[in-house]
């Protein structure tokens, strides 16, 4: 599988490529009061309040559909007659004194005094008694609008909020930031100081991607294809989670494996990831990437390990080999996208197990990263942090990377299963290195390597990746088809510099 970014190494006499680079109102109005006076209307004339009471209306009586009048109010300056039973002409009783204690020099000679002579009186307190009527119904139909007014506004926002007044919604309380150590938040926040975003920029070219710090000297690694832009006169910006930022130089850099080492300098405080062990890894393990998708730094998202030992290619031109990486990668669902690439892939513990390093998209391309196509489709690759450390200290330690070879010279346009050997070297020499680790083992030109550790090898690129996997100096078993039978052959892997 082709999917991992980079530059790698073209086949030569060596095996391998060579490296490269988002109110209401209330329903209703206010009504103005109805209050008639019954003892306005003959035969009663205009009486005062010690006037027979109107004789009682039949039910009968009432105009179909007719308003029926309010009874009348309580009258403020006399307590209201006692009525007589229905039918009867018999007067009221006169009623008490003025409840008020005002004297009322009419009241006192009311039997002997006609009624036409107190008609003067009558008409005084009926434009007094008519005065407060009014009084009181200005004062109630105020009373009546402003309430209507105020109730209006009170009763629609009641009406909105349920009837219950201000409302003050539940909240949880806050609690201690901290999480557990194991949990994703927990690895995040351990974490999050000592990844890095790298900006980038050189002739022509610019670019993103991520890193996390090696040591409390300023070494960060990366990828090789973050690096690459900057070129040998480029720019390199580092910036921490905290926002401060800095310039790194590259140490060294290698494109078969696809990593790179910079180094910042005048920050102190540094505080290095710790590195963990994938070989312990296995299918199923949760694991957090942390990197800066599209830019966005600091992102965390989490996953589990999907696959081991995924061989993967990525850079260069198919048959060519130079530029090209080749990856024996851990394989992760764990969304990460272009700008994740440099950045950790942590275990349950905090460590890092891989540098996430290439996607494979929806389109079907294979581009370090994603190279600018589609997003993560949950099929992300990482560099094995064994691999990692080991080139890492020889980046740091000479400003290259060496690989192991098993000195053949591989014919990448075979499409039978296996990996054969060329019939000629990549610069017209033998396809086996003389004195090389293939020759010891008796390697020859057409034989088809299909084992390697008695895992099935289907293609150069996957003989690559497996060797790629190891250190000079690591012993291989190789199963070799010849002219059609299979043989077991031992050697001791070779070792050619980086560029």
């Amino acid at each position: 599988m082709a999917a991992a970014p980079a530059e790698g190494g073209v086949p030569d006499a060596g095996g391998f490529p060579g490296p490269g680079a988002g109110a209401g109102p209330l329903e209703g109005q206010a009504r103005p009061l109805h209050d008639p006076d019954p003892y306005s209307t003959p035969p009663y004339g205009e009486p005062g309040p010690w006037a027979p009471a109107p004789p009682v209306q039949h039910p009968g009586n009432t105009p179909a559909h007719g308003v029926v009048s309010a009874a009348p109010p309580p009258v403020v300056d006399a307590a209201p007659p006692v009525p007589a039973p229905p039918h009867s002409d018999t007067a009221a009783v006169t009623p008490p004194a003025d409840p008020w204690g005002r004297y009322d020099p009419w009241a006192a000679a009311a039997a002997a005094t006609p009624l036409q002579q107190a008609e003067p009186v009558l008409l005084d307190r009926k434009r007094q008694r008519g005065r407060t009527r009014r009084t009181l119904v200005a004062g109630a139909l105020l009373l009546a609008l402003t309430s209507g007014g105020v109730g209006g506004i009170v009763g629609s926002y009641l009406e909105r909020n349920g009837g219950i007044g201000t409302v003050e919604l539940p909240q949880a309380a806050k609690n201690d930031a901290g999480r557990d150590p194991g949990s994703v938040a927990g690895i995040a926040a351990q974490a999050l100081p000592s990844v890095v975003t790298l900006h980038v920029s050189g002739a022509g070219a610019a670019g993103t991607g991520t890193g996390f710090v090696l040591d409390e000297r300023g070494h960060i690694l990366t990828n090789n294809h973050v690096v690459e832009p900057a070129g040998d006169d480029g720019d390199i910006t580092v910036t921490f989670n905290s926002g401060d930022t800095a310039v790194a130089t590259v140490v060294g850099r290698d494109s078969g494996y696809d990593l790179a080492v910079v180094k910042v300098k005048g920050v102190s405080g540094l505080a290095p990831l710790p590195l963990g062990n994938s070989d312990n890894v296995r299918v199923g393990d949760p694991v957090v990437a942390i990197g800066a998708p599209f830019d966005l730094a600091g992102t965390v998202t989490s996953g589990i390990i999907s696959a081991r030992e995924r061989p993967i290619t990525a850079g260069g031109e198919k048959g060519d080999g130079s530029d090209v990486s080749y990856v024996d990668a851990l394989q992760t669902d764990a969304p990460i996208n272009p700008g994740n690439s440099g950045g950790p892939l942590l275990d349950a513990g905090g460590r890092v197990i891989g540098i996430n390093s290439a996607i494979r998209s929806a389109d079907g391309g294979d581009a370090p990263d994603g190279g600018g196509r589609a997003g993560s489709i949950g099929l992300g690759f990482a560099i094995p942090i064994n691999q990692g450390k080991r080139v890492a200290e020889e980046l740091i330690n000479t400003g290259k990377a060496t690989h192991p070879v098993i000195g053949i010279t591989l014919d990448m346009d075979y499409s039978g299963d296996g990996a054969r050997v060329a019939a000629r070297g990549s610069d017209g020499g033998p396809p086996v290195t003389t004195g090389g680790p293939g020759a010891k083992a008796g390697i020859e030109a057409g034989d088809v390597v299909t084992e390697v550790d008695g895992r099935r090898v289907h293609s150069g690129e996957e003989l690559i990746v497996k060797t790629r996997a190891h250190r000079p100096g690591d012993r291989l078993e190789l199963t070799v088809e010849r002219d059609g039978k299979e043989r077991r052959v031992s050697l001791v892997l070779g070792s050619s510099g980086g560029d």
